[in-house]
């Protein structure tokens, strides 16, 4: 499923149009993470925001993001680590087909 597509070193994708939803668990995997719906929801999400801002979403933009638009119970940082436990702005990005976000680590 990935092969063939130009990653960094860190295994973000070069060219944002080659992401699918279909490579998505691909990427996930790689990450040691199964998709949910709740996983989803924030991979679209955070797809939608780069659409609109051109840019990939930092840990409190991406918490602060969320919260206004699902509410305090998906929009704080302990819901959101529990589904990317390794960092949900560079994992969610990651899975998501986005660069990394230029405040991560």
């Amino acid at each position: 499923m990935l092969d063939g597509i130009k990653r960094d070193k860190q295994g973000y994708l070069l060219n944002t149009n080659d992401w699918t939803e279909a490579m998505a668990p691909a990427l996930a995997a790689e990450e040691g993470i199964t998709l949910t719906d709740a996983h989803w929801e924030i991979v679209r999400f955070v797809r939608d925001f780069y659409a609109e801002y051109k840019t990939s979403p930092a840990v409190r933009l991406l918490v602060k993001s969320v919260k206004e638009k699902y509410g305090e119970q998906k929009g704080n940082s302990p819901y959101l680590f529990k589904l990317f436990p390794e960092g949900p702005a560079k994992q969610a990005t990651k899975i998501a087909g986005l660069p990394k976000p230029a405040k991560c680590l």
